[in-house]
């Protein structure tokens, strides 16, 4: 019997991914949620992060933000920031990082906001 589950990732304009996966590691405000098949449903919120696809191989997304939905084995994860990691540019990389920088140093931003944006930094710097 298989132990995959579906998993579609989806932003405003398209279809990020689409394929089955046996687990899936979500970067929530709860922490890292691994989900396999049969979880439990969930209703849950993205916080900055890498969300880890396991199956043959193994696809990795950065994620700003975003929702979460498992039911009947399915996995859907809205998202306007998703981009996979093996297509993020070095340029592109280094100006996220100079321009969450910027935002945390900038007084006006509230301490919530600084919040989501330290993870924001710390995943970037990883990244890199």
């Amino acid at each position: 019997m298989s132990e995959k589950f579906s998993i579609e990732i989806i932003s405003p304009d398209k279809t990020v991914f689409k394929n089955d996966a046996t687990e899936v590691v979500i970067p929530s405000y709860e922490g890292e949620m691994g989900i396999l098949k049969d979880h439990i449903s969930i209703i849950t919120f993205l916080r900055p992060g890498i969300i880890k696809v396991l199956s043959d191989t193994e696809r990795n997304f950065f994620v700003e933000e975003g929702t979460v939905e498992f039911a009947n084995n399915n996995l859907l994860i809205l998202s306007s920031t998703a981009k996979e990691l093996s297509k993020l540019e070095r340029n592109s990389l280094n100006d996220l990082i100079a321009e969450t920088e910027a935002k945390i140093n900038d007084n006006k931003v509230s301490d919530r906001e600084k919040y989501f944006l330290s993870y924001k930094l710390d995943t970037l710097k990883n990244i890199s």
